[in-house]
């Protein structure tokens, strides 16, 4: 699975000379928290977040008056808090890779450029949405977790058990165990009741971490 597949096309954006106070008001509006920064030929010059737009607000225990505050916020323009250091990616960007690139660089987002203009965003929620797909969260079935020992083969001795009960896996996932010797594996299957699934998969396993239906 690619960016491309899951970002956000065509995103909201704002220019350069856009008013903060305009681009606070449309952030709050469309329910968003970032938006690209963009010239009038979609070239990306900056992003701008909820974050930038509440610090370049006067604090509530400014002395200015609600008028004051609110002609300078009309002449600040959002060129002057964006980030102009950028972090992007392409559309034939793996969604792993963008995830990676997000949590090394402790950011939520990420403009999505094509010949070097904007077509999109991917952001954390869109991430978040695909790890929902991955481990089918939204489908009924028996989710167990497993040590594995780290060897080759086990995967498909634990399917082909799995796959001979009866049972459908419809998602499965495999994480860092407590050393190299082990890994650490979920799968979600149907058609199989807990104390089933649970029996015919314990021999094959160094243990079982938990099985439940969700």
């Amino acid at each position: 699975m690619t960016v491309g597949q899951r970002m956000t096309r065509n995103p909201i954006t704002v220019h350069p000379d856009t008013p903060v106070s305009e681009a606070q008001y449309t952030m709050r509006k469309e329910k968003v928290h970032r938006f690209p920064v963009v010239d009038k030929e979609l070239r990306l010059k900056g992003i701008v977040t909820e974050k930038d737009l509440l610090y370049a607000t006067p604090s509530p225990a400014t002395t200015l008056d609600v008028y004051e505050m609110s002609y300078l916020l009309s002449k600040l323009k959002v060129d002057e808090v964006m980030t102009n250091e950028l972090v992007t990616v392409d559309e034939d960007t793996a969604i792993e890779e963008a995830a990676r690139i997000m949590v090394d660089n402790n950011i939520g987002g990420l403009p999505v450029l094509r010949a070097g203009k904007l077509v999109g965003i991917i952001t954390e929620s869109d991430v978040f949405k695909v790890f929902l797909e991955m481990f089918a969260s939204r489908q009924k079935g028996v989710r167990i977790t497993l040590v594995v020992p780290e060897e080759r083969g086990e995967l498909a001795k634990l399917s082909g058990a799995v796959s001979a009960m009866g049972g459908n896996i419809v998602a499965l996932g495999t994480f860092l165990g407590e050393d190299a010797s082990q890994t650490l594996l979920t799968m979600k299957v149907q058609d199989v009741t807990v104390d089933a699934l649970q029996e015919i998969v314990t021999p094959l396993v160094k243990k079982v971490v938990d099985v439940r239906v969700v």
